[in-house]
Order: C-alpha cells, then structure tokens, then sequence
C-alpha cells in the first residue's frame, strides 16, 4: 500500500474571545498551542482577545505576559484612572499610555499574520472589523467597554467594545480564509459562578473595588473619594454596586449572544478555558489565568487533531 502523501497544511484561523481579566487564557493557549507546532495563520480577537492577539503577532507577548504575572490588585487600581464626565467612568489615559509605549506608531498592516480588531459602532450597533491603521487605536476600540471606558473615535465613526457583537470571532477567521478555526471561548462556564453559596452576593468584578480605591486614595493623596465614586462603586451587603451592575450585566450580554453565535457559526476546534470562578476585573488573578489556557489546549488537543486529520494534513515528526 502506499504511504500516504502529506498535504499542505490548512490555512489555520484563531478566534480569542472576550471576557476582560479571564482573557489573560489566551496567553497560555497561544503558547500551549505553539508547543505542540501549532501556529496561527490568521487571528481575529474580540476586547482582551484582540490584546492578546495583537501582542502575539507583534513578538510582544512575553512581554505583556511578565506585565500581567507582575499586576496586583493595587497596580490594577493604579491604571484605573476614574473620570467624572465623558462616555466612561475610567478614562484610561495611564492604560494607553502603556500601550503606546509597548506597541507605539506598529501599524496592523506590519504585524507576522493579518489581525483583526472587532469593534462595534456606537450609533448604528454594527460589527466593525479593524484591520488596518494603528494596532493601538484598533485594540482601544475593541476593548472600550460601554460606561466604563469611553468610546474611540476611529475615522468617522465612534467606536466601543466588540463584545456587544461579536464575542467569539469565529466568523471573522472564515472570511479571512481561515481553513480550520479554534475558538477560544471564555464563557463557557461563566453562568452561576458569580454568586457562591451561603456567602454575601459577590460582584462578579471579583473583589471590593471601593476597598481597593480607598486603599489606593490613601496612598495617592493627589486624588480623593468622593460621594459619585462612593456610589457608583461601593454596595450595600448582599447586594451589587451600580459599577457591579453594569460589568454583570456586560457579561450577560457576552455569554448570551457567544453561546448563540456559536450555535449558528461553529468552530471546527472550541478551546474552552475553565476561568467562570475568575473575576471580571480579577487582573492580578493571572498566574493562574493563563496556566489553565495552556491545560485547556491538553484538553482539546485530541480535537484538533482530528480537525487536520479530515484535512488530509498528516504532521511530521
């Protein structure tokens, strides 16, 4: 019998979904992936999935993982620079003052693989697919999320968080021509582990973010707490906060329409990361964020490699 010709290799798409501080799965399952050979021919990322996916393809991943391993709940407070007044309560000036220095004037066009940003348009609700143009106001779009960050103004249009339309990107890979597609979803067990049994009502931000700004507050007395920042983030017992609010009701929104896009778009390949027990706002949290990526490609490894079997694509050893 003869030995079966190996073929060309599938033309191989990675969707990175969001879902803010568990994002940091992404990491881990780019180099979990990348360990067993597996590289991206494209990569389309929704929110923290389109950072990751825009630090793999600019050679700054390692870096922006030390970043993330270093972060504390008092440095994440640090980068929250609260603003009374314009589209969000958190003005993000310090968070892009630190992008601008990692990734500067990079353009889309000059990263390893085409990238695409998913973004949505303030006032028409369309999915806004960024693909070209600075990689730093593609990323800031994709990740404005409404009433927390403002929106960004890319060319005539104001721009906010793609996970209002599109969370996990499957669809954008296949119009890139992606062959195969991995998704990364990370909502898969998001239900039900925001509030824990006999315990007080847990914002799914993940910690007591008016504690942590007090804390913050009394260390930089260039800024104090006043009673719109006590309101908006401090809660009454067993009970959420206006700021737990809105992030509860983002990941509603994210969870409901993933699992619905992806009913109707399929990947061939779902990577789901077990981070449902991760806060949203649980940055400091990513030690472990990004080692449970990395054993969620173990899990689904058996996948894809029956994904590049029906291919025909046969991997030398």
């Amino acid at each position: 019998m003869a030995t079966p010709v190996p073929k060309k290799r599938p033309k191989i798409g990675i969707a990175l979904g969001s879902g803010v501080a568990r994002g940091w799965a992404h990491l881990g399952v780019l180099r979990g992936l990348a360990r067993h050979g597996i590289q991206p021919d494209v990569i389309a990322g929704t929110s923290i999935g389109a950072m990751v996916g825009g630090a793999h393809l600019s050679a700054r991943s390692p870096q922006l993982e030390v970043w993330a391993r270093a972060l504390t709940k008092l440095k994440v407070i640090s980068f929250l620079d609260i603003k009374l007044g314009g589209g969000g309560v958190i003005g993000g000036s310090r968070l892009v003052a630190e992008m601008e220095r990692n990734f500067g004037d990079l353009a889309i066009e000059n990263l390893s693989a085409p990238f695409t940003a998913v973004a949505a348009d303030l006032a028409t609700g369309h999915e806004v697919w960024l693909n070209s143009g600075r990689l730093v106001d593609a990323l800031r779009a994709s990740f404005a999320l409404p009433g927390v960050f403002p929106p960004v103004r890319v060319g005539d249009r104001w721009l906010v968080d793609g996970a209002l339309v599109n969370p996990v990107p499957v669809s954008v890979c296949r119009a890139m021509g992606a062959e195969i597609i991995i998704a990364v979803n990370l909502h898969a067990d998001i239900i039900g582990k925001a509030r824990v049994p006999g315990k007080t009502y847990q914002a799914v931000a993940g910690f007591d973010l008016l504690t942590e700004l007090e804390a913050a507050g009394s260390e930089d007395k260039s800024w104090r707490l006043d009673s719109f920042i006590t309101r908006m983030f401090g809660r009454q017992p067993d009970a959420p906060s206006m700021f737990g609010v809105m992030v509860s009701a983002l990941n509603i929104v994210q969870d409901r329409l993933s699992r619905s896009r992806l009913a109707g778009e399929p990947p061939d390949v779902a990577i789901n990361p077990r981070v449902g027990h991760i806060g949203l706002l649980e940055f400091h949290r990513a030690a472990e964020v990004i080692d449970e990526g990395e054993a969620a490609v173990e899990r689904a490894m058996p996948d894809i490699k029956d994904a590049l079997t029906v291919f025909g694509y046969i991997r030398q050893h």
